[in-house]
């Protein structure tokens, strides 16, 4: 890439001048700016490549129409349906390489529906008076967003204005000037999983999965990276998943800041990606360590990971809580789809002598998993914890076989076959 092209959304009419510095920043750097006006309140000074009447229309109404919505929000959100709409569009016609939006609260919530709509990979910074905030949710953040604090941004071109706007810029172009497209040399496997400490088994299946030919992505299930899975898995960009590690969806359930959303453990199953399944890490609840534990778990057992993490036992009905929804999402599923059970626990923490062990917890999900599962989802349990070299053999199995029966595709390198572990014990 020699010139790399920006996209820079933001409004004219209020920030024309704090728009055209960026673009001379960019263009100053080497790359070229590509300017969307997403404003309706006028035309401004500056002239930009796309105007806010083909934004407007790009969310199928007339920016009269969104002039006469009835409020600001209302006019925003419009014209961030189109704004995201042609994004899209040009970054699937090559045009764009990378994005760049500013703004306050209104621009942000913009912002986010725009970087949040083009794939993980797309270099997307965003300018925002409110960067990290806590107003902003998770939900709505794209998995690989990058945010510059916008300090001193609502008044004109002042000296800690312009130093914010250089920062964005050089982050945009050079996010597009390093960035390195996935060559998907070998067929990828995704796999989620929290640290080694808690789940293991990573470390006995990316050797095995590469010398069968396939590169293994695990992904860190601690909100942003569950997306990240997600978003991928619903792209096909996996040949098969191996989601061993829930924690987010038992987060989500419970209300957790900690969650990557309502659609974990969906993705791969309405794309159809064959999916092997765990309830790792299913007995345990997120929370800031520097914030109060859920009301709803006082009492319970909990581990404090970091400064920034720790985690608390949930109970016996939120088990079985947890064991319906698998049950339900992995019944959405249109691919293949294996659920293995490791009957001695779900990750570290709740072994015997840990500070998370519950073993009524962990019989109330054993109990409850096979009440709801649908007939076309396998389930294979095993007398071992996720963390025991069977449980990783197991997995390996159901790979392998579907991988011979032509459900996963075969990789050019090793061969399945020899690499192939024994039969499954307590298959069922």
């Amino acid at each position: 890439m020699t010139t790399p092209a920006i996209l820079v959304a933001g409004t004219v009419d209020t920030k024309g001048d704090e728009i055209g510095f960026l673009r001379d920043c960019i263009e100053g750097a080497g790359a070229r700016a590509l300017l969307m006006d997403v404003g309706v309140l006028g035309s401004g000074r500056l002239r930009p490549d796309i105007a806010s009447t083909e934004v407007a229309a790009a969310a199928g109404v007339t920016l009269q129409q969104v002039r006469d919505s009835g409020d600001e929000n209302a006019a925003m959100m419009l014209m961030a349906r189109g704004a995201a709409a042609l994004a899209q569009r040009l970054h699937a016609q090559r045009r764009i390489d990378g994005v760049l939006a500013l703004g306050g609260t209104m621009g942000t919530d913009l912002a986010l529906e725009l970087t949040g709509a083009l794939p993980v990979g797309v270099p997307k910074v965003v300018l925002s008076t409110v960067a990290f905030s806590p107003l902003l949710p998770a939900a709505r953040i794209a998995p690989d967003l990058i945010m510059v604090l916008w300090a001193g941004g609502l008044s004109g071109l002042n000296s800690l204005c312009r130093s914010a706007l250089a920062q964005a810029a050089g982050a945009v172009v050079g996010a597009c000037r390093a960035a390195a497209a996935p060559r998907f040399e070998r067929p990828v496997v995704g796999m989620t999983s929290l640290g080694s400490s808690a789940l293991s088994y990573m470390q006995r299946l990316a050797p095995a999965l590469h010398v069968r030919g396939y590169e293994l992505a695990v992904f860190h299930t601690t909100g942003m990276g569950g997306r990240a899975f997600e978003a991928l898995a619903a792209e096909r960009r996996f040949v098969a998943v191996m989601d061993f590690s829930l924690q987010e969806l038992v987060n989500h359930l419970a209300g957790s800041v900690v969650t990557a959303g309502a659609d974990r453990l969906r993705g791969a199953g309405r794309a159809g990606v064959p999916q092997i399944v765990a309830p790792g890490a299913t007995d345990m609840v997120d929370y800031a360590s520097w914030a109060e534990p859920p009301a709803r778990f006082a009492g319970r057992a909990a581990h404090a990971h970091n400064r920034l993490i720790s985690s608390v036992c949930i109970d016996a009905a939120m088990r079985r809580e947890v064991a319906r929804a698998i049950g339900q999402r992995l019944a959405e599923a249109s691919g293949p789809t294996c659920l293995i059970v490791p009957r001695h626990g779900v990750e570290a923490w709740d072994r015997p002598g840990q500070p998370l062990h519950d073993p009524a917890g962990l019989a109330a999900l054993l109990d409850e998993l096979p009440r709801h599962l649908a007939p076309r989802t396998r389930r294979v349990e095993i007398d071992a914890h996720i963390n025991d070299p069977a449980f990783s053999d197991a997995a390996l199995a159901v790979f392998d076989q579907w991988v011979r029966e032509g459900v996963v595709p075969r990789a050019m390198v090793g061969d399945v076959g020899d690499a192939a572990p024994g039969p499954v014990a307590g298959a069922a």
